[in-house]
């Protein structure tokens, strides 16, 4: 008996699914999870929401509330929402910028940035903008990360050595640190080199285990003891109890032209990092992601960041893998650690009074220090030259600018460094392989015997603008280095698509060999690329009769024989 169609609008709402087939042998699982990220949560939160200049309350809020919106409506299983590293930053130099100098209106300024978020991620999901994102590619990535982790663990080696800092960008910052070694506090990096070895080595011996939170109730057992307030030690300092109150954002504060690049900065990054992290879970445990379904997700995860006060929130590789090995199978682990995150704020928050800021920012360094990565670059240098070069556009955008301008304009660099590519495809001329039929590109076989008397080339790209009048010239280059030509072919089928200038260019071909008195065709083109052909006035070059014609005065009957067979 075949089931009834579900209504069209659980496709919006996920849970309608996941709970209909809901386990309970699951809820352990999610309890633990949820609990388990709950404990990572805590000290990241309050790490990340120092990066951003905020009350360390705010991180948790973002965690708390922006888990149960995606809950609502995201589509992975194992995704964790929450402040992160890279949008921290952002908040940290774009709002600073915007407020005036009044910490109040920093803090309404950076709740209004997660409302913009929320509305562009609908906007988005409306208008099915899923695809844009692709224009950021994987190379861009790699350098923006390298760049993100290098200025964030520089924006916390002031916390970690004891020292006042500043700076505006990467070098500007190296700069003003290198003038303050002098006065290091060497309690205050004690501390913190402690607590960045504890956490890197629970990361390798430990792997998933909330050793976070272990480090922090350490350092603060330590700190409490010990009396290292009192010795001058910077701490947390008394952190508001209970929940947040939910109120509308602020609007007014901003022109829109000042919030956009801001919001859709935040949009882009949190969308890339959320749905590359969800599409590896989903693959791992075999359940569809609906990518476009994944921007009302985190959508409604800043929407409600912002009614909490928070700031914009992203789903994370890390976070995510922590929920993911500690046994999360539903979006319940979320509004489990959500219910955790709640009563910490409840009762719990005294306790991090006396959490010292150089143990935070250890938190942040460990976090971050895996961005850059070095393997991948080199890789790249090897593999794939133009790759690199948007990598290293990315990474020093980065270091001088910022992370918002320097992912835009890594993104502009892209396209442009994507469209020189696409300007300069490998046009091949093709010759015989010897005791067979077949004919293949001269320049990457040895031993090809060339074609007496005729020039065979095949444009292995589509014939666009860009690229038309660079394939023109290489034939024509061709030509006038092989006297006695007689026949121009061109294999047409490693070209996908053809535009006007792309036809322009073979009228322009045809024009300039007829008057040398040289016969052109056109072979290989396939059904949808013949009848554009046809449209444009080039049919009586397709005709593959015409090339064995040609073939057959030129080479014998033999060698035409075995040309019917590529033609």
């Amino acid at each position: 008996m075949n089931r009834p169609p579900a209504p069209t609008w659980t496709r919006f709402f996920p849970p309608a699914k996941w709970l209909a087939a809901y386990r309970r042998e699951w809820l352990p699982s999610d309890a633990i999870a949820g609990i388990t990220l709950a404990a990572y949560a805590i000290p990241v939160s309050l790490a990340y929401a120092a990066l951003a200049g905020l009350p360390p309350q705010i991180g948790v809020y973002g965690y708390m509330l922006g888990g149960i919106g995606y809950a609502l409506l995201g589509t992975s299983r194992q995704l964790a929402i929450g402040p992160t590293s890279a949008i921290s930053l952002m908040i940290a130099g774009t709002v600073g910028a915007l407020d005036g100098g009044d910490a109040v209106r920093y803090a309404q300024v950076a709740s209004l940035a997660a409302f913009a978020v929320a509305v562009l991620c609908f906007i988005a999901w409306l208008f099915k903008l899923s695809v844009l994102v692709r224009l950021v590619s994987d190379s861009i990535l790699v350098g923006f990360k390298a760049g993100a982790g290098l200025t964030i663990i520089m924006s916390q080696l002031p916390s970690l050595l004891g020292i006042a800092g500043g700076g505006h960008n990467f070098f500007d910052r190296v700069i003003k640190l290198s003038g303050q070694l002098g006065g290091i506090d060497l309690l205050v990096l004690g501390i913190g080199a402690v607590a960045l070895l504890l956490l890197l080595l629970g990361e390798r011996l430990l792997p998933g285990k909330p050793v976070g939170i272990t480090v922090v109730a350490l350092a603060i057992a330590l700190a409490t003891l010990l009396g290292l307030p009192a010795l001058g030690v910077p701490v947390t300092g008394k952190i508001p109890e209970g929940l947040p109150a939910l109120a509308i954002p602020t609007f007014g504060l901003l022109e829109f032209d000042d919030l956009f690049p801001l919001a859709a900065g935040c949009v882009l990054l949190a969308y890339i990092e959320g749905v590359s992290a969800a599409r590896s879970f989903a693959a791992k445990h075999g359940y569809p992601l609906d990518v476009r379904q994944e921007f009302l997700g985190l959508g409604a995860a800043n929407l409600a960041a912002a009614f909490g006060h928070g700031y914009p929130v992203a789903g994370g590789l890390s976070q995510s893998a922590v929920n993911d090995n500690a046994g999360a199978r539903t979006p319940l682990a979320l509004m489990i650690c959500s219910v955790a995150l709640g009563l910490c704020l409840l009762f719990f928050t005294g306790l991090l009074t006396n959490l010292p800021k150089a143990v935070l920012a250890a938190i942040v360094i460990a976090a971050v220090y895996r961005l850059v990565d070095v393997r991948a670059l080199l890789r790249m240098w090897q593999v794939s030259r133009i790759d690199f070069y948007a990598a290293a556009i990315a990474l020093i955008s980065v270091l001088l600018l910022g992370i918002l301008q320097g992912v835009l304009l890594a993104s502009i660099a892209s396209i442009f460094l994507l469209l020189a590519r696409a300007s300069q495809p490998n046009v091949a001329f093709l010759g015989r392989l010897p005791g067979s039929g077949r004919y293949s590109d001269s320049a990457r076989h040895e031993g090809i015997e060339p074609l007496v008397g005729i020039i065979a080339f095949r444009p292995e790209a589509s014939l666009l603008y860009i690229n038309a009048e660079t394939i023109l010239e290489t034939v024509l280059t061709a030509l006038r280095r092989s006297p006695g030509v007689r026949l121009v072919a061109c294999d047409l089928s490693a070209s996908p698509y053809i535009d006007l200038a792309g036809a322009r260019m073979l009228h322009e071909l045809h024009d300039e060999l007829a008057s040398r008195r040289v016969t052109f065709c056109i072979v290989g083109a396939h059904a949808q690329l013949r009848d554009l052909l046809r449209a444009e006035g080039l049919a009586d070059k397709t005709d593959s009769a015409q090339w064995l014609r040609s073939l057959d005065s030129l080479l014998g009957d033999d060698q035409a024989n075995v040309a019917q067979r590529t033609a």
